[in-house]
């Protein structure tokens, strides 16, 4: 969905040819330049979170470069949505991931509780767009079975916030590349 200033410009297509518009179902197509502009937001927002994870000595900057790529959206208002559920999905799975590490040994038993328990406590808190996430932060932090399972959830948990924050940021510098405009006849 484009956000103030980013116009929605519908394809053309047959009724005939395109199910969606035979149905009577109006949409639009991401354009090629807005696949440029959202891969150079991404792009743009994952080299400045590494360098800030870098720059910090985060022992896990990849976190950092994996969030700000998945929270990107070409649209300011849903990078600002993915980035809520993203954290929420995060800290459920870190945190259950820690409390369940040095209970459970590592195993498919383990990660198959741990995936269940996260994604139905997430649903159970009414955060459902986050619950697939919470359910592999808790299998890493499970698989990780690092001596301090609350150490490891802690960076995990700070180098996501780091690459959804620059993330959010990036959604508030102006497009690099105008958006095409509508060709009038």
């Amino acid at each position: 969905m484009p956000s103030a200033g980013e116009p929605d410009v519908p394809i053309q297509a047959s009724r005939r040819t395109d199910p969606a518009i035979r149905f009577g179902v109006a949409f639009s197509r991401p354009s090629a330049s807005d696949g440029v502009r959202c891969s150079a937001r991404c792009a743009l927002a994952a080299a400045a979170g590494l360098a800030i994870a870098d720059l910090f000595h985060l022992p896990f900057p990849l976190y950092a470069v994996i969030a700000a790529v998945i929270v990107t959206d070409l649209s300011a208002a849903e990078t600002r949505r993915l980035a809520a559920s993203r954290i929420g999905g995060t800290m459920v799975g870190a945190v259950l991931g820690a409390a369940l590490s040095p209970v459970l040994p590592t195993g498919p038993l383990a990660i198959a509780s741990g995936i269940f328990l996260a994604m139905a406590l997430t649903h159970a808190l009414h955060m459902p767009a986050a619950a697939k996430l919470s359910g592999y932060v808790c299998a890493i932090c499970l698989v990780q079975q690092s001596a301090a399972p609350w150490v490891y959830s802690w960076w995990r948990l700070a180098e996501t916030v780091v690459g959804i924050a620059v993330a959010v940021l990036m959604s508030f510098v102006p497009m690099l590349l105008p958006a095409p405009t509508k060709k009038t006849p």
